[in-house]
């Protein structure tokens, strides 16, 4: 049975998590490298409940409950009695394959790990610990606390059990979970990838303004916002890590991340959460 729940980060989608987790009545605690990146994800959270509870949707007690339910921590050794500890640092293996066999040692022999990745292989992150059985990916998207999907990722060693109370986890959380293979990009960003980066290279190759593309889809397709819009929102980094795993894997060029696309992220352009991406963000922050 699931009773306390760990978060290895806590940016964006790692706070995002643990204030899911919070909120859906788990005792969470939440890890960051240093005490600083720890208070502004924290204040993030916070300030997301009070925010909920001046519009009505979270009485006075259910905040002071939810806040109750949350610690931060800078220790990994916290979370020795944790059920299952998500890991959601930057999507980058040599980070990952670092914390895996860290938490290995220090989590209880029951304990599932899970990886927020949305592109890398969850595979590997299990081979590096002593229960490959009992690690999966659970791939929540931005922004964690509303947005409805996850995918859980099975690799194959993967359990059957595993998969059984993941699931179940999932749904307590209010999400709707879908399986996918362990296979780069798994099941959004296998289909999401080609469609971002082939409205980059449009504009690249000056076919049309971003605007215009943005509008098109937007009107013409029924999409709530355009790739580009999209790309400001997941973030560029991210778009190009996945770009570049999906691409790895597969040696398919409709992977290949365009060079506005590296240029931008070596910049600092990632998108909204610095910003500046396509579009420009600083005169509303």
């Amino acid at each position: 049975m699931i009773r306390k729940v760990g978060v290895i980060g806590c940016g964006l989608m790692g706070g995002g998590i643990a204030q899911t987790c919070a909120q859906s009545g788990y005792e969470t605690i939440v890890r960051e490298v240093n005490q600083e990146f720890l208070d502004r994800g924290m204040a993030r959270i916070h300030s997301a409940w009070e925010m909920m509870t001046n519009k009505g949707k979270l009485t006075q007690g259910q905040l002071e409950e939810n806040r109750s339910r949350l610690h931060g921590t800078l220790n990994l050794e916290d979370f020795a009695d944790c059920d299952i500890v998500i890991e959601a640092v930057l999507e980058n293996m040599e980070e990952k394959l670092r914390i895996f066999p860290a938490l290995d040692r220090i989590v209880k022999p029951g304990a599932l790990l899970l990886s927020n990745t949305s592109s890398l292989s969850v595979t590997q992150m299990g081979a590096v610990t002593k229960r490959p059985d009992k690690v999966c990916g659970l791939h929540f998207f931005n922004p964690a606390p509303v947005m409805k999907l996850v995918e859980i990722v099975r690799t194959i060693s993967t359990s059957d059990e595993t998969i059984s109370t993941v699931r179940e986890f999932a749904l307590s959380l209010g999400k709707t979970p879908v399986l996918a293979k362990d296979t780069a990009g798994f099941i959004v960003n296998f289909l999401l990838i080609p469609y971002l980066i082939a409205a980059i290279r449009m504009l690249e190759n000056g076919m049309a303004t971003k605007e215009d593309i943005d509008t098109a889809m937007k009107l013409g397709c029924g999409y709530p916002m355009g790739p580009f819009t999209l790309l400001d929102y997941v973030g560029l980094d991210t778009t190009l890590w996945a770009a570049e795993a999906i691409y790895e894997e597969y040696k398919d060029p409709l992977y290949a991340p365009p060079p506005l696309l590296r240029r931008m992220v070596t910049s600092g352009m990632y998108g909204k959460k610095s910003g500046k991406g396509f579009y420009d963000y600083t005169k509303s922050l």
